[in-house]
């Protein structure tokens, strides 16, 4: 069976602008400032994409980021280490809720 996402939709993203045109615009022009040099690199936020891509497990931004980090000279030791930052903080977050369940059950008595 064939992936449910395919790397070439990544060049579709621009349609995403012809029903809603100056939403899409203004998203575009958010995005753009936010990726600039500030006072993080580009570098950095590349990266820091990536890692929060796979966090909310989204496949178009791991293939971009992965691809941008790899071009802006990220190795892929820096990519699993950022990744692992991303993963260990929403393992820890899902832990986190054990006590959401103790609550429930101390309410239940």
């Amino acid at each position: 069976m064939p992936s449910y996402y395919l790397s070439e939709d990544l060049a579709r993203f621009p349609d995403m602008g012809k029903t809603q045109p100056k939403l899409w615009d203004l998203y575009l022009r958010w995005y753009t400032a936010t990726m600039e040099k500030g006072a993080l690199d580009e570098r950095t936020k590349k990266l820091i994409a990536l890692a929060v891509a796979f966090a909310i497990q989204e496949p178009y931004c791991i293939d971009s980021y992965a691809s941008a980090c790899s071009d802006a000279g990220v190795s892929p030791e820096e990519m699993a280490e950022a990744v692992n930052v991303a993963a260990a903080i929403r393992g820890g977050g899902t832990i986190a809720h054990w006590v959401q369940a103790c609550n429930t059950m101390t309410r239940k008595g």
